[in-house]
């Protein structure tokens, strides 16, 4: 690796990481709206996959490779859990109903002793590299780009597009939301282990309601029409704190301003718009 590579790669390492792991975050709320639904709970599954890593890392000492996968069973487990009754519920229903499952385990990190409480679990062993982190981004973006392709790609579109006419056409409508609610529980557990091996420390109140938010904003502001959309609008919204640094502690805001710009100005996300003007 040249120097002046490895040097970059040492001072934004927490940057570089922090890309790879948004976009693995911002796929998990696309495969649930590429079905039409609103759900929230991406934040929720992400910790759940942060501490059941951290958790066996620091009690079993377990190898990271194989952490990774063990990783996403606790957030699949929850995922079968809550999607029987919440996949019932649709729009608005369903996203205040993912964001209080969230709220009820952030209120279980807070006051459980083994997991840290309200100061959280430090001391974690940087085990995340960058080609294990955009690794696992590129096989994410290439199977979704591959079902997306697919029959079954088709059907979701259509359950996107209408479902009464979907389950006309046989569509198992809660087959198909089941599983999207499996693939983004599994690509926000991976993300929450990746992170939490990344920065060393985790806490309560990143897997909140803000984190949701902000991972919505990630797709709405990329677009849902092809997987790299989300992934362009994680990055996107990563690197706007560090060019707007001094505007930091409004992230939130800005976060907030996206979404009602995307959903007024650009439906179809960015990059939808990008590829229109390209065929024109």
């Amino acid at each position: 690796m040249p120097e002046w590579l490895d040097d970059f790669l040492w001072t934004y390492q927490n940057l570089v990481h922090a890309l790879g792991i948004n976009g693995l975050l911002a796929l998990s709320m696309y495969v649930v709206l590429a079905v039409g639904q609103l759900s929230l709970g991406q934040a929720a599954f992400m910790g759940l996959g942060a501490y059941s890593s951290v958790l066996l890392t620091l009690k079993l000492d377990l190898p990271f490779l194989a952490v990774l996968p063990l990783s996403c069973v606790a957030p699949v487990l929850f995922a079968l859990a809550i999607g029987v009754p919440t996949l019932r519920l649709s729009g608005v229903y369903l996203a205040i109903a993912t964001i209080g499952l969230g709220e009820v385990l952030r209120a279980v990190y807070l006051n459980v002793d083994w997991l840290g409480g309200a100061l959280g679990l430090s001391g974690i062993p940087g085990r995340a590299e960058s080609w294990m982190i955009f690794g696992l981004l590129g096989v994410a973006i290439l199977a979704l780009w591959a079902v997306g392709r697919s029959a079954i790609g088709r059907a979701m579109a259509a359950i996107r597009e209408d479902e009464t006419a979907a389950q006309v056409m046989g569509i198992n409508l809660a087959r198909y939301r089941l599983g999207a609610l499996l693939a983004s529980a599994v690509l926000a557990g991976l993300a929450g282990a990746l992170g939490a091996h990344s920065s060393s420390f985790i806490g309560p109140n990143e897997y909140g309601f803000e984190p949701a938010v902000t991972i919505l904003s990630f797709a709405l502001l990329g677009g849902i029409g092809t997987p790299l959309g989300p992934v362009v609008g994680a990055w996107i919204l990563t690197l706007l704190p560090e060019v707007l640094r001094g505007f930091s502690d409004l992230r939130l805001v800005f976060n907030g301003v996206i979404i009602v710009l995307a959903v007024l100005f650009l439906p179809e996300g960015l990059l939808a718009l990008r590829m229109r003007r390209h065929a024109a």
